[in-house]
């Protein structure tokens, strides 16, 4: 049986971003199941146009014999031309579009053409309450949504309900739980002496800290980067002064950004005579798994969050982490329920895509804070602040605030754990990806096969006209 053919729309695999990243996973995972050709987006690419067969580099990585792989990278989103020569010269038996919609808007303005001939596949990134209703119309385009996290899975099953005579129905609206899946492979644990002295060097200099923090994000307002300093500012007022000089932060970002702030001048006023140190050169993702191996900590606050892929990573190198209770964050935390089944024969189980219908997000701490654990290998800390914020053509969107004094303990929370068993902590965190949780490579890729599989046994095409009866 012949392989499917699918058109990937998406950030360029080969770049840096996590929407790339995940690509790439999604692709090469998947070579014996599907022949790929991806449009792929960037900000200003430098080989708009080319159609580049990456066909044997496929092969060899994945080592399926029959990997086919062809990019056309793209400057921007591309527009329903670049998208009806595409269709022509592959015939794709589908799309599949992965990020945000609004980038893609012509897209889903091309859907009576498309789903006359191919379903249009879409892997949501949205995570955020409350409910986006605003992108209903995206949802409706679609034959089928892949959720990146239990909130996207809950978000989407909710705005599916029928609520009046022109929404559908919600066993019309093919969804599954596709959990964003992180590479076992590429994070994982490594042993500190097997690591280059150079590169140790490079990030520390000359210095062995007996703590550190890292922090790995753009340098965007939503990210919290000058929270995360006045944080680790509050955690070292605290320790002994001779201590002081043996913990480091490690921020990972451009310092300066017009998106964000000037990290740099933040550093030096908020929190002098620390040790604060950028990472500014680009890493590969050996050298970026080094870095969560060498770090005893990773820290995201942001204030929505997608998903969150370096706090995963670093969670798969057996790094624990401090997590803001927002978005695709959740699913992270290992979150069950606190109160004993009434068989006590059994296992209190992880909170699921389902629970997430009803549930919306565990972000309020006044309703949900003492009805959850949380997996040893996190420290949770709850938006204890909510504020409304949005823009056109995202109405809406709640922003989770956290409280910076909440911060400075979970870092101390860290701290105080002997290094042997923050480690053992973390490595719990790998097991638990790899195992129930699901939050790795392989079973992304499984979850997504099966539900695009689904969608091929049940699709019909959409017939391009509404046909009315008139009274």
């Amino acid at each position: 049986m012949a392989k499917k053919k699918i058109l990937l729309l998406s950030d360029d695999l080969r770049m840096s971003s996590g929407i790339a990243t995940v690509s790439k996973e999604l692709v090469f995972g998947t070579f014996e199941h599907y022949d790929w050709v991806q449009l792929g987006a960037a900000v200003n690419h430098p080989e708009k146009g080319k159609e580049i067969d990456l066909g044997e580099d496929a092969r060899k990585v994945s080592g399926v014999k029959d990997a086919s792989l062809k990019i056309i990278p793209w400057t921007g989103y591309g527009d329903a031309n670049i998208l009806r020569e595409l269709i022509m010269r592959h015939q794709p038996d589908a799309i599949l579009h992965f990020t945000d919609p609004r980038y893609w808007r012509w897209l889903y303005e091309m859907e009576a053409e498309i789903r006359q001939n191919i379903p249009i596949l879409f892997y949501h990134i949205w995570d955020d309450l409350p409910d986006p209703h605003y992108n209903r119309d995206y949802y409706e385009s679609c034959d089928w949504l892949g959720c990146i996290s239990r909130q996207t899975y809950g978000i989407v099953s909710r705005v599916g309900k029928l609520d009046s005579e022109t929404i559908k129905p919600l066993e019309d609206w093919q969804t599954s739980y596709v959990p964003h899946g992180i590479n076992e492979d590429t994070y994982k644990p490594v042993k500190i002496e097997d690591i280059p002295e150079d590169f140790k060097k490079q990030l520390f200099g000359d210095k062995d800290y007996k703590f550190v923090l890292f922090w790995m994000n753009r340098n965007i307002k939503r990210k919290q980067p000058s929270d995360v300093i006045w944080a680790f500012k509050k955690f070292a007022d605290e320790l002994p002064e001779e201590d002081r000089d043996k913990v480091c932060l490690v921020m990972h970002t451009a310092p300066r950004d017009q998106n964000g702030t000037d990290l740099v001048v933040v550093a030096d006023r908020i929190a002098p005579g620390l040790d604060i140190k950028f990472s500014t050169e680009r890493v590969n993702q050996e050298q970026l798994n080094w870095i969560y191996n060498l770090s005893d900590c990773t820290i995201n606050i942001a204030g929505n969050e997608g998903f969150g892929l370096t706090t995963a990573e670093s969670i798969m190198a057996g790094t624990p982490a401090i997590i803001n209770v927002t978005g695709g964050l959740q699913d992270q935390c290992g979150f069950k329920w606190n109160v004993a089944p009434s068989n006590m024969n059994e296992q209190i189980e992880y909170l699921n895509a389902e629970d997430y219908k009803d549930i919306g997000s565990l972000h309020d701490w006044r309703k949900w804070e003492d009805k959850v654990t949380h997996g040893e290998w996190v420290k949770p800390v709850w938006s204890r602040v909510q504020t409304m914020v949005g823009s056109i053509p995202t109405p809406y969107i709640i922003d989770d605030k956290v409280d910076v004094q909440e911060v400075s303990e979970a870092i101390r929370y860290w701290y105080d754990i002997p290094r042997d068993e923050r480690k053992k902590k973390g490595l719990i965190g790998r097991q638990e990806f790899l195992g129930e949780m699901g939050l790795n490579a392989k079973n992304m890729c499984k979850t997504l096969v099966d539900g695009i599989t689904t969608t091929f046994k049940n699709w019909k095409p959409k017939e391009k006209f509404n046909v009315y009866k008139l009274r």
